[in-house]
């Protein structure tokens, strides 16, 4: 078999969690993903996902019975498969397949043993929502088999895509019943290092010391690092997204990745020129108007505005350092703005606050100016379990007031910021162009989307050398400072402290920055976001899917031959 033969698949399929599911990073992936393959292989890249909405319509999803309508009428009638099919609403509108799995539940004992006997996957620790994911995820593979073998492709190159340990068992389910598909295993961050992280132990110092298999003893999650290691050993091609997480990969998996697929963007959509403008002018009102009804005060038209968003986990997303960093600029006669920092983690939501929605509406209506700030001027909606949450209680313990003579100010949206949230009633790419900086002191961040969504939108950005995009930038050249749209702070267990004071030291730089260098600084961001598109990355998977169907074909000789 010559290596250096390049494959060309006829058909993919990929499957996620995500897929018509928007629930973190990885959605953005697939979707922004989806349009240069639909532009490469038009209708034969099939998304498969989790049919949830049973009472709503899917807002991602437009059904379409006359597409697949062949199919879908056998996969019922002969598979006993309960599909949907339609187009997701995204740029390219690809063809998605959504299934329901709860026929599985019934098989789930015989499914683990099969999985046992065959690979060796220990399901017998498993909890949460372990089981969720291997029904949908054998689901797949299930579905994956019938158009297959519907369409009769067996003489054409067929690769299928799995994403991240819930879908595993869709992968093994290929390699025993249908082992001529070519598949493709991506982990978007391993289990046990985002577990380790979490868990506040020292995941880099001690990183060398750690075995995969007895953290997961120790961590619980036996099943979940059971899964994902068999399925990385498994399949033809094992992917993951940076080269931090292919060390993570190699270390706690024991499986070294056969390519890294780092993650592009879409900016398509992005407003340019006027429009831009147009839209920056509105979100830049948005924000300050909503941080004026909280704060019971003016706020300079030229203040500073920075966020950090994200998921809510305060140390592995560095929210805590972000806060030391506000802290030290508070008493700094350096800072030459105002700054107003929004952190936007959607938490536990118990409703808008009726009191800012009152005041929002009253400017609205009339112009409306406030003298006194709302009770706890830190954020936008109500919690539940207020007392517990760790931002606020971090804000309570360094003092902060939000009060008109600070210097900085601190908001909290623990919202989705979906356009209907009730505050700003306006999408996060709506509010992120209207910013001057965001900042992501990520300490465990196997890509870093935001930091890259950022660039994109020309904001300029600051990260650390522990998420993939911070050590890819690092590699593409980044220079020390913003000045070039991107900081990249190194960062390891031990120097917390020290990245928080780079923090301050850039949002410093900044405030000083007039309108011109801000432009610069802008563009400069746009100019590495143009090096991080799909058109550049794509590439990294035509090189997985040929490695694929490359190592499916030597594994069926070799197969073949030990028959003979």
């Amino acid at each position: 078999m010559q290596k250096n033969i390049e494959y060309t698949p006829d058909y993919i399929f990929e499957t996620s969690w995500e897929v018509c599911n928007k629930v973190g990073g990885i959605y953005t992936v697939l979707s922004s993903r989806a349009n240069t393959l639909q532009k490469l292989h038009k209708d034969k890249i099939v998304f498969i996902g989790p049919d949830l909405w049973e009472e709503t319509e899917n807002p991602w999803f437009k059904e379409d019975d006359a597409l697949l309508k062949a199919w879908r009428i056998h996969a019922d009638i002969n598979d006993r498969l309960q599909v949907r099919v339609g187009r997701w609403q995204v740029p390219g509108k690809p063809i998605t397949i959504l299934v329901n799995y709860d026929k599985y539940y019934k098989h789930k004992n015989d499914i683990y043993g099969q999985m046992w006997r065959d690979f060796g996957v220990d399901s017998m620790p498993s909890y949460g929502d372990y089981d969720e994911s291997s029904m949908f995820a054998y689901s797949t593979g299930a579905v994956i088999e019938s158009f297959y073998k519907f369409h009769k492709l067996q003489d054409k190159h067929v690769v299928a895509h799995f994403n991240e340990w819930m879908l595993g068992m869709g992968a093994l389910y290929l390699k025993h019943f249908v082992p001529k598909i070519a598949t493709i295993f991506t982990t978007h961050a391993t289990s046990i290092g985002r577990s380790i992280a979490g868990n506040n132990l020292l995941l880099y110092k001690h990183f060398h010391e750690y075995n995969g298999d007895q953290m997961a003893q120790e961590l619980n999650m036996v099943s979940k690092h059971s899964i994902e290691k068999i399925t990385a050993h498994n399949v033809d091609c094992f992917t993951t997204v940076s080269d931090n997480t292919a060390k993570e990969c190699t270390q706690l998996l024991e499986k070294t990745p056969d390519v890294v697929t780092p993650n592009g963007f879409e900016k398509g959509f992005i407003p340019k020129q006027q429009a831009y403008i147009s839209q920056r002018t509105l979100a830049r009102e948005t924000l300050i108007r909503v941080s004026e009804a909280l704060l019971g005060h003016t706020v300079p038209k030229k203040a500073l505005l920075i966020a950090l968003s994200g998921r809510y986990e305060y140390k592995n997303k560095g929210i805590d350092v972000f806060i030391d960093a506000l802290n030290m600029l508070r008493n700094n006669n350096e800072l030459a703005k105002e700054v107003i920092a929004f952190v936007m983690v959607p938490a536990w939501v118990k409703n808008p606050r009726v009191d800012l929605q009152q005041r929002l509406k009253e400017n609205e209506i009339d112009g409306t100016t406030f003298s006194s700030p709302l009770s706890l001027p830190f954020i936008t909606h109500n919690l539940n379990e207020q007392h517990s949450d760790p931002l606020l209680n971090q804000l309570k313990k360094l003092n902060f007031t939000n009060a008109k003579e600070e210097k900085v100010k601190i908001i909290f949206v623990p919202s989705y910021l979906n356009g209907n949230d009730g505050i700003f009633n306006t999408t996060y790419y709506d509010l992120l162009i209207g910013l001057d900086a965001t900042v992501f002191p990520s300490y465990y961040e196997p890509w870093g989307y935001t930091p890259h969504e950022s660039i994109a939108f020309s904001i300029p950005t600051v990260t650390t050398s522990l998420s993939g995009f911070g050590a890819w930038a690092q590699k593409m050249g980044d220079k020390e400072g913003i000045d070039d749209g991107v900081e990249v702070i190194d960062r390891n267990d031990e120097n917390n402290s020290e990245v928080a004071g780079k923090i301050a030291e850039t949002i410093i730089d900044l405030s000083k920055k007039n309108k011109a260098e801000l432009a610069l600084i802008r563009n400069s961001a746009l100019s590495l976001a143009d090096q991080a598109d799909w058109e550049h990355f794509i590439e990294y998977y035509h090189e997985a899917y040929s490695i694929a169907l490359h190592n499916s074909i030597e594994r069926l000789s070799k197969e073949q031959s030990s028959k003979e």
